[in-house]
Protein backbone atom coordinates (compact mmCIF):
# COMPACT_ATOMS: atom_id res chain seq x y z
CA UNK A 1 0.00 0.00 0.00
CA UNK A 2 1.25 3.48 -0.85
CA UNK A 3 2.00 6.34 1.50
CA UNK A 4 -1.31 7.32 3.22
CA UNK A 5 -0.47 11.00 2.73
CA UNK A 6 -0.29 10.39 -1.01
CA UNK A 7 -3.96 9.41 -1.05
CA UNK A 8 -4.76 12.87 0.29
CA UNK A 9 -2.28 14.75 -1.90
CA UNK A 10 -3.50 13.20 -5.14
CA UNK A 11 -7.01 14.53 -4.43
CA UNK A 12 -5.67 18.13 -4.35
CA UNK A 13 -7.58 18.76 -1.09
CA UNK A 14 -7.61 22.53 -1.56
CA UNK A 15 -9.22 22.18 -5.01
CA UNK A 16 -11.66 19.55 -3.73
CA UNK A 17 -12.69 21.69 -0.75
CA UNK A 18 -13.13 24.69 -3.06
CA UNK A 19 -15.43 22.76 -5.39
CA UNK A 20 -17.46 21.41 -2.48
CA UNK A 21 -17.81 25.00 -1.30
CA UNK A 22 -18.78 26.08 -4.83
CA UNK A 23 -21.77 23.71 -4.75
CA UNK A 24 -22.90 25.34 -1.50
CA UNK A 25 -22.48 28.76 -3.11
CA UNK A 26 -24.64 27.65 -6.03
CA UNK A 27 -27.30 26.39 -3.63
CA UNK A 28 -27.36 29.74 -1.81
CA UNK A 29 -27.50 31.64 -5.12
CA UNK A 30 -30.53 29.57 -6.10
CA UNK A 31 -32.26 29.22 -2.75
CA UNK A 32 -31.14 32.20 -0.68
CA UNK A 33 -30.77 32.03 3.08
CA UNK A 34 -33.74 29.65 3.33
CA UNK A 35 -31.57 26.80 2.06
CA UNK A 36 -29.43 26.99 5.21
CA UNK A 37 -32.08 25.09 7.16
CA UNK A 38 -31.50 21.98 5.05
CA UNK A 39 -28.31 20.85 6.77
CA UNK A 40 -28.32 17.26 5.53
CA UNK A 41 -29.12 18.41 2.00
CA UNK A 42 -26.21 20.84 2.01
CA UNK A 43 -23.87 18.23 3.47
CA UNK A 44 -24.69 15.85 0.61
CA UNK A 45 -24.18 18.68 -1.87
CA UNK A 46 -20.75 19.47 -0.43
CA UNK A 47 -19.71 15.82 -0.46
CA UNK A 48 -20.77 15.54 -4.11
CA UNK A 49 -18.54 18.42 -5.20
CA UNK A 50 -15.65 17.33 -3.00
CA UNK A 51 -15.72 13.66 -4.02
CA UNK A 52 -16.08 14.25 -7.76
CA UNK A 53 -13.24 16.77 -7.76
CA UNK A 54 -11.00 14.39 -5.82
CA UNK A 55 -11.91 11.62 -8.26
CA UNK A 56 -11.10 13.84 -11.25
CA UNK A 57 -7.73 14.81 -9.78
CA UNK A 58 -6.78 11.18 -9.13
CA UNK A 59 -7.80 9.91 -12.57
CA UNK A 60 -6.06 12.88 -14.17
CA UNK A 61 -2.81 11.95 -12.42
CA UNK A 62 -3.29 8.32 -13.47
CA UNK A 63 -3.39 9.24 -17.16
CA UNK A 64 -0.83 12.05 -16.80
CA UNK A 65 1.84 9.99 -15.05
CA UNK A 66 4.28 10.16 -17.98
CA UNK A 67 3.80 13.91 -18.42
CA UNK A 68 4.09 14.46 -14.66
CA UNK A 69 7.38 12.57 -14.63
CA UNK A 70 8.70 15.56 -16.62
CA UNK A 71 6.60 18.50 -15.39
CA UNK A 72 5.72 17.55 -11.79
CA UNK A 73 7.99 14.68 -10.63
CA UNK A 74 7.09 15.31 -6.98
CA UNK A 75 3.46 14.21 -7.48
CA UNK A 76 2.37 10.93 -5.83
CA UNK A 77 2.65 8.59 -8.85
CA UNK A 78 5.94 9.72 -10.46
CA UNK A 79 7.54 10.09 -7.02
CA UNK A 80 6.65 6.47 -6.17
CA UNK A 81 4.47 7.42 -3.18
CA UNK A 82 1.60 5.42 -4.71
CA UNK A 83 1.09 3.15 -7.71
CA UNK A 84 -1.03 3.99 -10.77
CA UNK A 85 -3.50 1.25 -9.83
CA UNK A 86 -3.91 2.72 -6.35
CA UNK A 87 -4.70 6.11 -7.90
CA UNK A 88 -7.23 4.49 -10.23
CA UNK A 89 -8.89 2.66 -7.33
CA UNK A 90 -9.11 5.87 -5.31
CA UNK A 91 -10.74 7.65 -8.25
CA UNK A 92 -13.36 4.91 -8.59
CA UNK A 93 -14.16 4.95 -4.86
CA UNK A 94 -14.53 8.73 -4.83
CA UNK A 95 -16.76 8.56 -7.93
CA UNK A 96 -19.02 6.09 -6.13
CA UNK A 97 -19.20 8.39 -3.11
CA UNK A 98 -20.05 11.34 -5.36
CA UNK A 99 -22.85 9.48 -7.13
CA UNK A 100 -24.31 8.25 -3.85
CA UNK A 101 -24.32 11.78 -2.42
CA UNK A 102 -25.83 13.31 -5.57
CA UNK A 103 -28.59 10.69 -5.61
CA UNK A 104 -29.57 11.95 -2.17
CA UNK A 105 -30.18 15.47 -3.52
CA UNK A 106 -32.62 14.50 -6.28
CA UNK A 107 -32.83 13.05 -9.79
CA UNK A 108 -32.07 16.33 -11.56
CA UNK A 109 -28.93 16.70 -9.48
CA UNK A 110 -27.96 13.11 -10.18
CA UNK A 111 -28.41 13.63 -13.93
CA UNK A 112 -26.14 16.69 -13.85
CA UNK A 113 -23.62 14.73 -11.77
CA UNK A 114 -23.53 12.08 -14.50
CA UNK A 115 -22.86 14.77 -17.12
CA UNK A 116 -20.08 16.22 -14.96
CA UNK A 117 -18.51 12.80 -14.38
CA UNK A 118 -18.57 11.87 -18.08
CA UNK A 119 -17.02 15.24 -18.96
CA UNK A 120 -14.28 14.75 -16.36
CA UNK A 121 -13.49 11.25 -17.58
CA UNK A 122 -13.40 12.34 -21.22
CA UNK A 123 -11.06 15.19 -20.36
CA UNK A 124 -8.70 12.90 -18.44
CA UNK A 125 -8.62 10.17 -21.09
CA UNK A 126 -8.74 12.07 -24.39
CA UNK A 127 -9.92 15.67 -24.08
CA UNK A 128 -6.73 16.95 -22.49
CA UNK A 129 -4.80 16.51 -25.74
CA UNK A 130 -7.24 18.69 -27.69
CA UNK A 131 -5.71 21.89 -26.33
CA UNK A 132 -8.16 24.78 -26.04
CA UNK A 133 -11.16 22.44 -26.16
CA UNK A 134 -9.63 20.58 -23.25
CA UNK A 135 -9.27 23.87 -21.36
CA UNK A 136 -12.96 24.55 -21.96
CA UNK A 137 -13.90 21.07 -20.74
CA UNK A 138 -12.02 21.34 -17.46
CA UNK A 139 -13.40 24.85 -16.92
CA UNK A 140 -16.90 23.51 -17.50
CA UNK A 141 -16.24 20.95 -14.78
CA UNK A 142 -15.07 23.73 -12.45
CA UNK A 143 -18.14 25.88 -13.19
CA UNK A 144 -20.62 22.99 -12.96
CA UNK A 145 -20.62 22.83 -9.13
CA UNK A 146 -22.26 26.27 -9.01
CA UNK A 147 -24.81 25.22 -11.65
CA UNK A 148 -25.32 21.97 -9.72
CA UNK A 149 -26.14 23.96 -6.59
CA UNK A 150 -28.62 26.05 -8.57
CA UNK A 151 -30.28 22.94 -10.04
CA UNK A 152 -30.73 21.54 -6.54
CA UNK A 153 -32.93 24.48 -5.60
CA UNK A 154 -35.12 24.38 -8.72
CA UNK A 155 -35.36 26.26 -12.01
CA UNK A 156 -35.94 29.65 -10.34
CA UNK A 157 -32.35 29.76 -9.12
CA UNK A 158 -30.74 28.40 -12.25
CA UNK A 159 -30.28 31.65 -14.20
CA UNK A 160 -28.44 33.35 -11.35
CA UNK A 161 -26.24 30.30 -10.95
CA UNK A 162 -25.44 30.35 -14.69
CA UNK A 163 -24.33 34.00 -14.49
CA UNK A 164 -21.92 33.35 -11.64
CA UNK A 165 -20.77 30.10 -13.25
CA UNK A 166 -19.81 32.03 -16.40
CA UNK A 167 -17.42 34.17 -14.33
CA UNK A 168 -15.85 31.02 -12.88
CA UNK A 169 -15.66 29.45 -16.34
CA UNK A 170 -13.75 32.36 -17.85
CA UNK A 171 -11.38 32.71 -14.90
CA UNK A 172 -10.56 29.02 -14.88
CA UNK A 173 -10.10 28.92 -18.66
CA UNK A 174 -7.48 31.63 -18.26
CA UNK A 175 -5.87 29.61 -15.48
CA UNK A 176 -5.79 26.45 -17.60
CA UNK A 177 -4.16 28.29 -20.51
CA UNK A 178 -1.61 29.73 -18.07
CA UNK A 179 -1.02 26.23 -16.72
CA UNK A 180 -0.20 25.18 -20.28
CA UNK A 181 2.78 27.56 -20.18
CA UNK A 182 4.00 25.88 -16.99
CA UNK A 183 3.61 22.40 -18.49
CA UNK A 184 4.87 23.23 -21.98
CA UNK A 185 7.86 20.86 -22.06
CA UNK A 186 6.02 17.75 -20.93
CA UNK A 187 2.99 18.62 -23.06
CA UNK A 188 5.14 19.07 -26.15
CA UNK A 189 6.81 15.69 -25.67
CA UNK A 190 3.44 13.98 -25.18
CA UNK A 191 1.66 15.72 -28.09
CA UNK A 192 -0.74 17.72 -25.91
CA UNK A 193 -1.86 20.56 -28.17
CA UNK A 194 -2.20 23.41 -25.68
CA UNK A 195 -2.22 27.04 -26.77
CA UNK A 196 1.32 27.37 -25.41
CA UNK A 197 2.55 24.36 -27.40
CA UNK A 198 0.78 25.35 -30.62
CA UNK A 199 1.23 29.12 -30.61
CA UNK A 200 3.91 29.87 -28.04
CA UNK A 201 3.98 31.18 -24.48
CA UNK A 202 3.36 34.81 -25.49
CA UNK A 203 0.10 34.02 -27.32
CA UNK A 204 -0.99 31.77 -24.44
CA UNK A 205 -0.31 34.59 -21.97
CA UNK A 206 -2.47 37.03 -23.93
CA UNK A 207 -5.24 34.45 -24.30
CA UNK A 208 -5.17 33.98 -20.53
CA UNK A 209 -5.29 37.73 -19.94
CA UNK A 210 -8.32 38.04 -22.26
CA UNK A 211 -10.15 35.45 -20.16
CA UNK A 212 -9.24 37.13 -16.87
CA UNK A 213 -10.29 40.59 -18.06
CA UNK A 214 -13.57 39.21 -19.47
CA UNK A 215 -14.33 37.63 -16.09
CA UNK A 216 -13.65 40.96 -14.37
CA UNK A 217 -16.06 42.77 -16.71
CA UNK A 218 -18.85 40.22 -16.22
CA UNK A 219 -18.40 40.33 -12.44
CA UNK A 220 -20.01 43.78 -12.47
CA UNK A 221 -23.23 42.53 -14.10
CA UNK A 222 -24.78 41.28 -10.81
CA UNK A 223 -24.08 44.70 -9.25
CA UNK A 224 -25.56 46.57 -12.22
CA UNK A 225 -28.79 44.57 -12.06
CA UNK A 226 -28.97 44.72 -8.27
CA UNK A 227 -29.14 40.97 -7.74
CA UNK A 228 -26.49 40.95 -5.00
CA UNK A 229 -26.08 42.75 -1.69
CA UNK A 230 -23.30 45.09 -0.61
CA UNK A 231 -21.23 42.18 0.72
CA UNK A 232 -20.57 40.99 -2.82
CA UNK A 233 -18.62 44.15 -3.63
CA UNK A 234 -15.54 44.10 -1.35
CA UNK A 235 -14.67 40.45 -1.97
CA UNK A 236 -15.20 40.62 -5.72
CA UNK A 237 -13.32 43.94 -5.87
CA UNK A 238 -10.32 42.26 -4.25
CA UNK A 239 -10.68 39.37 -6.70
CA UNK A 240 -10.86 41.71 -9.69
CA UNK A 241 -7.87 43.75 -8.57
CA UNK A 242 -5.96 40.53 -8.02
CA UNK A 243 -6.81 39.26 -11.50
CA UNK A 244 -5.79 42.58 -13.07
CA UNK A 245 -2.48 42.51 -11.20
CA UNK A 246 -1.83 38.88 -12.16
CA UNK A 247 -2.67 39.71 -15.78
CA UNK A 248 -0.13 42.53 -15.70
CA UNK A 249 2.45 40.20 -14.17
CA UNK A 250 1.83 37.59 -16.87
CA UNK A 251 2.02 40.24 -19.59
CA UNK A 252 5.46 41.32 -18.34
CA UNK A 253 6.84 37.84 -17.72
CA UNK A 254 5.29 34.73 -19.27
CA UNK A 255 8.16 32.46 -18.29
CA UNK A 256 7.49 29.10 -16.67
CA UNK A 257 8.07 30.08 -13.04
CA UNK A 258 6.12 33.33 -13.13
CA UNK A 259 3.28 31.56 -14.95
CA UNK A 260 3.23 29.03 -12.11
CA UNK A 261 2.92 31.86 -9.58
CA UNK A 262 0.13 33.45 -11.61
CA UNK A 263 -1.70 30.13 -11.86
CA UNK A 264 -1.51 29.65 -8.08
CA UNK A 265 -2.53 33.25 -7.46
CA UNK A 266 -5.62 32.89 -9.65
CA UNK A 267 -6.79 29.96 -7.52
CA UNK A 268 -6.63 32.20 -4.42
CA UNK A 269 -8.57 34.92 -6.25
CA UNK A 270 -11.21 32.38 -7.28
CA UNK A 271 -11.70 31.38 -3.65
CA UNK A 272 -12.06 35.03 -2.64
CA UNK A 273 -14.60 35.51 -5.42
CA UNK A 274 -16.61 32.50 -4.25
CA UNK A 275 -16.84 34.03 -0.78
CA UNK A 276 -18.19 37.20 -2.40
CA UNK A 277 -20.73 35.18 -4.41
CA UNK A 278 -21.88 33.51 -1.18
CA UNK A 279 -22.15 36.60 1.01
CA UNK A 280 -23.66 38.71 -1.76
CA UNK A 281 -26.54 36.26 -2.06
CA UNK A 282 -26.84 35.39 1.62
CA UNK A 283 -26.59 38.59 3.69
Amino acid sequence: MGDPAAYVRIMRPVNSLMMGFAVLVGAVIGGGSGILGSTAYLALAFVTGFAFTGSAMAINDYYDREIDAINEPQRPIPSGAMTPNEALAESLVLSAVGFAASWGTGLNSLALAVVAWVTMMYYATAGKKTGLLGNFLVSLCVALPIIYGGVMTGSSGLWGALLFASIVFLTNTGREITKGIVDIEGDRQNNVRTVAVGSGAAVAAWASILCYVSAVVISYVPVYYGIVTFWYVPFVAVTDLGLVYLSYSLMRDHGRENSRQVKNGVRIMMMCGLVGFLLGNLL
